[in-house]
């Protein structure tokens, strides 16, 4: 019984005519339901690994995993901006234009949103499933190349799970590129997820996982990086660039970490908490907020003004410090006109501590505003009395020296 699978050389039983060259969605289905049906032994399910050499294959027809121990591989991840090539009008002389390596284009024609969905009801629930080293391309946002919108997802994990890996990857032109649900110890690592409405997005609730050492970008439309009811995740040295309409966004998310990762945004609202969120670290992370510099992007924007705040907090005891924020926007672009820009406001919340952050801008600033709701917030050394602004007598204050 083979456990390796090559997409290049599998015939699906009864359909021959159908190649990954032409479906290899369909391909993969095919495979999978192989590996069940040699993998029938309660007691021993090994798993198996699909692997997609280099080249170009579309995916017409969505891939559905059920099964755990399952790694589908590629050589090479494969990005290249489209962004680029849609704004540039001629590339004639272009090298090359579309993304390379083991490219997967998803051309869903099955009335199915997502290239692969992994689900799976009952228990245990499924471990180990793997996505390494290819590249998913949602080709087009049809109509208005700007737009991040045409309805296509890249991978769904729809079920809960644990153990997943997300790795060395490529996503561009997607609508969501990669959405899970309920994941323990999922890790999310080296992978190069931009030019999409909305890169990562873990959803319901999780716990334990990573996401780390990504280069990420999201469109105005999205968010970079997004979680929910997470416990203990972990948010580590990404290289998060604009235009996402926030870099990391936390829903209702504790005892987390947001920490070391280099932002760089076109939009008020870099780093958002959301609802409540408990004993969360942000710390040692560099933020650079400007205004959008390219002309066909320009139009565009996540229709927050400048007083939100560069970082938004909500929540009770958590902890912002040794945080690095460089404003440099035009004064004629700062909304609302002639406004005094927020960086680091406290939307809510007990007990949070706003310590030792360097915030560096052009212009005269708030480095941190407290709104009347908040109690107990400790704000130390990230501003001086002038650059400090509380609607609540509820708090403590230290100055710059």
């Amino acid at each position: 019984m083979s456990t390796v699978y090559d997409v290049t050389t599998w015939t699906v039983p009864g359909n021959p005519a159908v190649t990954c060259y032409t479906d290899v969605g369909a391909v993969i289905n095919s495979i999978i339901a192989d590996i069940k049906a040699n993998q029938p032994n309660q007691w021993s399910k090994p798993g198996a690994v699909i692997y997609l050499p280099p080249g170009d294959y579309p995916l017409r027809t969505r891939v559905t995993i059920d099964v755990s121990y399952l790694t589908i591989k590629g050589s090479g991840h494969g990005f290249t901006s489209s962004s680029i090539r849609y704004n540039s009008g001629d590339t004639s002389s272009w090298w090359e234009i579309w993304p390379g390596g083991s490219r997967i284009r998803v051309e869903n024609t099955d009335g199915r949103a997502e290239a692969f969905r992994v689900a799976r009801a009952g228990n245990p629930r499924l471990s180990s499933v793997v996505f390494e080293n290819f590249c998913l391309d949602g080709v087009s946002f049809t109509g208005n190349q700007n737009s991040y919108r045409n309805g296509r997802v890249g991978i769904l994990v729809d079920t809960a799970n644990d153990a997943f890996r997300i790795e060395r990857m490529g996503f561009v032109y997607l609508e969501r590129a990669l959405v899970v649900r309920d994941a323990d110890a999922l890790s999310v690592s080296g992978n190069f997820i931009a030019e999409c409405g909305n890169c990562v997005e873990l959803i319901g609730s999780g716990q334990a996982s990573k996401v780390t050492d990504n280069l990420i970008g999201a469109g105005y439309v999205g968010r970079s990086v997004f979680a929910e009811g997470h416990e203990g995740l972990l948010v580590t040295a990404n290289n998060i660039f604009p235009r996402g309409a926030s870099l990391i966004h936390l829903k209702n998310t504790n005892r987390s970490s947001i920490s070391a990762n280099r932002l760089h945004g076109f939009y008020p609202g870099m780093i958002v908490f959301e609802g409540l969120n408990k004993e969360n670290l942000v710390s040692g992370n560099h933020l650079r907020r400007e205004a959008e510099p390219w002309g066909p992007m320009q139009p565009y924007g996540n229709g927050r003004d400048d007083l939100f705040g560069v970082i938004q907090i909500r929540g009770d005891n958590n902890f912002v410090t040794g945080n690095m924020i460089a404003w440099y926007v035009d004064p004629t672009k700062i909304r609302p006109v002639g406004a005094t820009p927020t960086m680091v406001l406290v939307a809510s919340g007990t007990g949070n501590v706003v310590a030792t952050n360097h915030m560096v801008t052009n212009v005269a600033a708030k480095h941190v505003v407290l709104d009347a709701t908040t109690v107990g917030t400790r704000v130390l050394d990230s501003g001086t009395a002038a650059q400090f602004q509380a609607y609540t007598t509820n708090h403590a204050f230290r100055a710059t020296p």
